[in-house]
């Protein structure tokens, strides 16, 4: 099947329920499987959820008991709420499966999408995502009148910045001029098919990500569109230029499959 389908779920009051919204997923990724529709995207925003991918550890979750849906996606625990753009591109890809170029592929949309809002935003080596770099470590600003040298996650890999004040939470990176993440991009294959996808920020509240250690992730945090370009943007502004770039993206894209090395026989 040809030509990419968006189906815009809800947002704002018509906020859609994460569980409802998994559903429709495994849904759509069955009857594209049986090429009964074409490679579809969900467009929708969820009410306040955190839900955890296959690799995230107990000490990255809430501390304070705070529900958190497990689910079979990559990637590890993410907040999810009003102001964030969700995408849950359901796509046939040629096998094996290149899992890196779909991720690649839905990075390069959002991080045209900022540019076109006149943000800079890039990918960071090692992790998946759209980002806005910060300033380099020594022109950022102390932490807690404390120079960087004693910055304590320099030497403590379990360092935890919920118990430790509001200049080490995730909600502050801009402050602090750190990297920081605007779009969280998290998949899933199965039978050649994909699921789940990305998060973008557009204006949420990133005081959510304070409860948690997003995407596992101590030494960066977490960034907004309207943060970062110091002015209102509403869902209803992004969610065409979104479209518009997934759709060069995704129909544009020179599906491969992945390249499987071969060990010579001895």
């Amino acid at each position: 099947m040809s030509g990419l389908r968006f189906v815009r779920m809800g947002f704002g009051a018509d906020a859609v329920e994460y569980q409802v919204a998994w559903d429709e997923q495994r849904r759509v990724h069955a009857a594209r499987f049986e090429d009964e529709v074409p490679d579809t995207v969900l467009l929708l925003e969820h009410p306040p959820v955190y839900t955890a991918g296959r690799r995230t550890a107990d000490n990255e979750r809430p501390l304070d008991g705070t529900p958190v849906i497990d689910v079979d996606r990559g990637g590890k625990i993410t907040w999810h709420g009003p102001g964030q753009l969700v995408g849950y591109p359901i796509q046939k890809l040629p096998r094996p499966v290149d899992v890196v170029a779909h991720v690649r592929r839905l990075e390069e949309a959002l991080i045209r999408t900022c540019a076109e809002f006149g943000l800079e935003t890039t990918r960071v080596e090692g992790r998946s995502g759209v980002w806005v770099l910060g300033d380099p470590v020594e022109q950022r600003p102390s932490l807690g009148g404390l120079s960087l040298d004693f910055d304590p996650r320099l030497t403590d890999e379990e360092f935890d910045p919920r118990m430790n004040g509001p200049e080490y939470a995730p909600s502050n990176a801009g402050q602090r001029r750190e990297d920081r993440k605007i779009a969280a991009i998290g998949i899933r294959v199965a039978k050649g098919v994909t699921m789940h996808g990305f998060s973008f920020n557009v204006n949420p509240d990133n005081k959510w990500f304070d409860r948690i250690i997003p995407c596992g992730i101590r030494d960066a945090g977490v960034a907004s569109l309207a943060d970062e370009l110091g002015r209102d943007v509403t869902i209803d502004e992004v969610l065409p230029v979104v479209e518009r770039h997934l759709k060069d993206v995704l129909e544009n894209a020179d599906l491969k499959p992945r390249v499987i090395e071969k060990t010579p026989a001895a």
